[in-house]
């Protein structure tokens, strides 16, 4: 029997771009992206599209039950940067969706779901450098607070109901296809609007500060590849860490001006930066590599050089 797929956050930077790979992988009949908002037009305009809140448990338990849905991807949430101006609503949506999507894929019979973390999950207590699968979580931010204790709802609903849930941990992500969506690391984006429309850019974080990154399609792959792997291979039953590579500020805007000669950057950090600062550097992914043969492809020149290109591509 062919699955039945039900992406809730179909509208999002991932949602959008993972929509597009699973319709390819399972068809577009099969494949049901879901929001609270009007995707963009690649969503909407080849496949099924539904507005549909996850905050609703009635309406989401009828919608999976009435489309026969056998895999659920839930990647709706309030980012990093956004979360901390309205963290009580963050909290209540971040949390209380994914509650709604355990529950209802125990009580049906869901056959896997995929939630994403983040590196928000770590805090000023983590180790910095290459951080471990199992280390100390401290997070001091709405965000990785909520992604941490979703990280340990998956586990609970894996060990007590044998629900399978699977999640990376994902560092900063950069596409040319989706708008930046409220997080920490959206800098990384921005940066290419702006260089190809303006020439210069103002930075909310310092120069130096390096972060773990990765360009989507890497993204996307890893998710789908994860989602692909047989259960019994899997290790890790909360979020797996994913790594591929690491730079600051001024290391994307020092490769950027070598397309862009007169390219110009200011630092002017706000609340940001204390959020960044209380995460990796680098990720230790070791485990995923083992349990489920992960890769990255993309480096900080090959990811300069598409995000540039495509992007001049749009402004035509």
């Amino acid at each position: 029997m062919t699955d039945n797929i039900l992406i809730i956050g179909g509208s999002g930077q991932i949602g959008s771009e993972l929509t597009l790979s699973l319709r390819k992988n399972y068809g577009d009949a099969n494949v049901f992206a879901t929001d609270i908002r009007q995707p963009p037009k690649g969503v909407i305009e080849n496949g099924q599209f539904h507005l549909l809140d996850a905050l609703d448990e009635k309406r989401l338990g009828h919608f999976v039950t009435r489309y026969k849905i056998t895999q659920i991807y839930h990647l709706a949430a309030i980012l990093s940067g956004s979360a901390e101006k309205v963290h009580l609503q963050a909290w209540d949506i971040n949390m209380r969706s994914l509650i709604n999507v355990l529950k209802i894929s125990n009580e049906v019979g869901i056959k896997k779901i995929f939630w994403p973390s983040s590196i928000a999950v770590f805090g000023k207590t983590t180790p910095k450098d290459k951080t471990p699968q199992l280390t100390i979580m401290e997070p001091n931010t709405i965000y990785g607070i909520s992604k941490l204790a979703g990280e340990r709802w998956n586990e609970y609903y894996y060990n007590r109901f044998r629900v399978d849930v699977r999640s990376i941990r994902y560092p900063g992500l950069i596409s040319y296809k989706a708008e930046a969506g409220g997080g920490t690391s959206d800098y990384a984006v921005e940066i290419f609007y702006d260089a190809v429309k303006a020439g210069k850019y103002e930075c909310f974080l310092r120069e130096d500060t390096i972060l773990p990154m990765m360009f989507m399609p890497d993204a996307v792959r890893a998710s789908l590849e994860l989602m692909e792997t047989d259960s019994s291979k899997l290790s890790v039953h909360s979020s797996y860490n994913l790594n591929a590579i690491s730079f600051s500020p001024g290391e994307l805007a020092g490769e950027i001006k070598k397309d862009v000669p007169d390219f110009v950057i200011e630092y002017k950090p706000d609340f940001r930066q204390v959020i960044a600062d209380s995460w990796p550097r680098s990720i230790d992914d070791s485990v995923a590599r083992k349990d489920w043969g992960w890769k990255h492809e993309y480096g900080l020149k090959e990811l300069v050089e598409i995000m540039l290109r495509e992007i001049k591509k749009k402004s035509l």
